[in-house]
C-alpha cells in the first residue's frame, strides 16, 4: 500500500498568554515617544540633499500593534517617476512577554525579524534600542 506524500504544515505564531496592562502601554508610549523626539529626530532626520540620489529619513515615530511597539521610520523616494513618494520602514519591535518583560527585535534587510534580546524591562529596551548597532537606520 502507498503512504500519502508529506506535506508542510503551518507552525502556530507566538503567543504571549498574558494580556499587556493599559499602564505599561502607556509607560511604554510615553518613554519610547521621548526617546524619539530627542534622540532618533536628531540622529536620523536630517534636511533634504540638494540632489538626493537615495531614499532618506523623513519621519521617526512609533505605533502600537496588537502586544507589540514598533519603532518605525517614513523614508522619502526622490525620484518623479516612483510609485509611491513615501513609505514606512519598522526597524525595531517590542513584543510584551510577560510579567512586565519585553522581548526585542530588529528587523533584517531579508524581511525578518531577529530577536537578539528577551525578557528586558522597558527602560532596558530603550537604551538598546538608543544604543545597539543592530537598530540604526
Amino acid at each position: 500500500m502507498r503512504k500519502p506524500p508529506k506535506s508542510w504544515m503551518p507552525s502556530p505564531r507566538k503567543t504571549t498568554s498574558s494580556t499587556l496592562p493599559e499602564t505599561l502601554k502607556q509607560e511604554v508610549s510615553t518613554k519610547a515617544n521621548m526617546l524619539i523626539e530627542t534622540v532618533l529626530k536628531a540622529r536620523y532626520i536630517q534636511p533634504p540633499p540638494q540632489k538626493p540620489q537615495f531614499n532618506y529619513v523623513v519621519d521617526v515615530y512609533g505605533k502600537w500593534y496588537h502586544s507589540a511597539f514598533y519603532f518605525c521610520a517614513t523614508y522619502h523616494v526622490p525620484y518623479p517617476e516612483a510609485e509611491v513618494s513615501h513609505f514606512e520602514v519598522k526597524f525595531a519591535r517590542m513584543r510584551y512577554a510577560g510579567s512586565r518583560l519585553f522581548d526585542l527585535a530588529f528587523m533584517r534587510y531579508t524581511g525578518q525579524w531577529i530577536e537578539p534580546y528577551s525578557a528586558m524591562t522597558v527602560d532596558e529596551c530603550l537604551a538598546a534600542v538608543r544604543d545597539d548597532p543592530f537598530f540604526t537606520l
